[in-house]
């Protein structure tokens, strides 16, 4: 099944010059979705992570089901003001501007397997700030699963270090 086709382009959204990539009809069509899903955990069955971390919202979308289906618990990583116990947070630097994220300081225990998930890689910056935050709280990131990765924007080359797995593919906009 083509995944790609499923993935819709909304040109000049958020802002112009911009070509969003809607995960929408890939979630509203079953079949397609659970395909996703499947691709998403397969290098991960055979040696399932403790706890899979994904970043808010659309990251929640498929880190949930992927959870289930690998028998591991689910911890979610948001922005600043959104959980409500002791959290751990850390700021990143952006292309303008900078951002942050939270998470429990319970959500990862010390050498807990951690697989983060989230919807899309573009430039690497949310995935690579997810990776330390794990790492700050003691986990050992076993991997970072996409669905979509923007090759175009190299979000790759910040996470070096660890394993990537990305499903579909776009080599330009």
């Amino acid at each position: 099944m083509d995944l790609t086709s499923y993935i819709r382009d909304v040109p000049d959204f958020p802002i112009p010059g911009i070509v969003f990539k809607d995960i929408t009809p890939l979630l509203r069509d079953w079949g397609a979705f659970g395909k996703a899903i499947e691709r998403l955990v397969e290098p991960y069955k055979s040696n399932p992570p403790d706890v899979i971390v994904a970043v808010e919202a659309r990251g929640f979308i498929f880190a949930t089901p992927m959870a289930q289906a690998l028998g591991c618990g689910f911890a979610p990583v948001r922005k600043p003001g959104k959980l409500p116990a002791e959290t751990a947070s850390l700021a990143y630097e952006l292309e303008y501007g900078s951002d942050e994220v939270e998470i429990h300081i319970d959500a990862v225990e010390n050498g807990d397997r951690v697989l983060i998930v989230d919807d899309l890689l573009a430039t690497g910056g949310t995935a690579a700030a997810t990776a330390e935050l794990v790492e700050d709280l003691g986990g050992e990131v076993v991997g970072l699963a996409f669905l979509i990765e923007l090759d175009f924007l190299q979000g790759r080359a910040k996470l070096q270090e660890y394993d990537v797995h990305t499903v579909i593919h776009f080599g330009s906009e």
